[in-house]
């Protein structure tokens, strides 16, 4: 695997360097494209039809996200910044982490509560952001390093199939994994996630996970099916990327969105359901997809959790759970594990 590594701003004409950032780059061009175009033709050309929900996240579905995040029925990250503001500092302690480790790392704003402890109990050294977009990851890495002067700020573009291993060693870690993405994971491929991420740490090491918590279905079915429509264009969005991206010529006004809570996963499932009989065309694979009146294309499943569940799958891959704290409305949990 062929690897870049460089400081900040090197090599990109008008962008100045930022003292103390390091940034990995383990995702090639094209390898987004080419996993896309690989899962579009097993996803849409099989049955039932799946895709998986890191295509959701173009730019605007990044931005139409970030608007979800904001809605009132949309509580997981309200949830889960109240439990980061009762409880970093206890965090930086149980943790002892002097490396922080964010995967999935987006703009950091929450993860700037568990900087700010880290730093206050003198035990901060390294920042790690982890992300699969360079561009973005280059931009906030040096904001970050701005911020907390005096820290490394060691920058990896990676993929979480891919690139876990990549992350680096040294240290006292802590390993922060937020905002429930763990839930959109099914159970084997968590289970595998779990036992990647566990191996690559030293005894000691710690993951802090966000998990989403089971409760009254109709408030886990608002959150996904909030009454302005956000959610669902975000979710039909998903088919301007295939639009873009495989020269498709999907028509999202053809589908209707709809997250029901699946009993028998425990989890929300994200779907796009076709309106009427269609064929799509996707150029770039030079293949028809068919979809009956009412056939769903699952975009995202997000599961949601109980304590004994998020402790067993954790030992499992070698984890041991050391703390567990939830929001006061006992809707969200963030588990601090231990590498045994």
């Amino acid at each position: 695997m062929r690897v870049r590594t460089a400081q900040t701003g090197a090599g990109v004409p008008g962008r100045r360097q930022v003292p103390g950032v390091r940034v990995d780059v383990f995702v090639q061009p094209g390898d987004a494209r080419r996993a896309l175009r690989a899962e579009a033709l097993q996803g849409l050309c099989g049955m039932p039809k799946e895709l998986s929900p890191k295509w959701l996240y173009d730019e605007r579905g990044s931005q139409l996200f970030d608007d979800i995040t904001r809605l009132p029925e949309y509580y997981p990250t309200r949830r889960e910044r109240e439990i980061l503001l009762a409880h970093a500092g206890d965090i930086a302690r149980l943790s002892g982490a002097d490396t922080l480790m964010e995967l999935g790392s987006g703009t950091s704003e929450k993860t700037r509560l568990l900087l700010d402890a880290m730093l206050e109990a003198g035990q901060l050294s390294r920042f790690v952001p982890f992300d699969v977009s360079e561009a973005f990851l280059r931009r906030a890495a040096a904001d970050l390093a701005r911020e907390y002067p005096g820290i490394g700020v060691h920058a990896v573009v990676g993929d979480f199939d891919h690139h876990l291993c990549q992350l680096p060693s040294g240290g006292r870690r802590l390993v922060a994994f937020l905002g429930g993405t763990i839930g959109n994971f099914k159970p084997a491929q968590r289970a595998l996630f779990l036992r990647e991420l566990s191996a690559g740490l030293k005894p000691g090491d710690g993951l802090l996970l966000g998990t989403d918590l089971i409760k009254d279905r109709a408030r886990l079915f608002a959150a996904y099916n909030d009454r302005a429509g956000v959610t669902a264009n975000f979710n039909r969005n998903v088919l301007s990327v295939l639009n873009r991206e495989l020269g498709a010529d999907f028509q999202p006004e053809g589908f209707v969105h709809h997250a029901p809570f699946d009993e028998s996963n425990a989890w929300i499932e994200m779907q796009l359901i076709s309106r009427r009989a269609q064929t799509v065309w996707l150029g770039g694979l030079k293949r028809r997809v068919d979809f009956a009146e009412g056939e769903v294309l699952r975009t995202e499943v997000s599961c949601k959790f109980r304590r004994a569940q998020v402790e067993a799958e954790l030992s499992a891959a070698g984890l041991d759970l050391a703390a567990w704290w939830t929001d006061s409305a006992g809707d969200f949990a963030l588990s601090l594990a231990l590498r045994r």
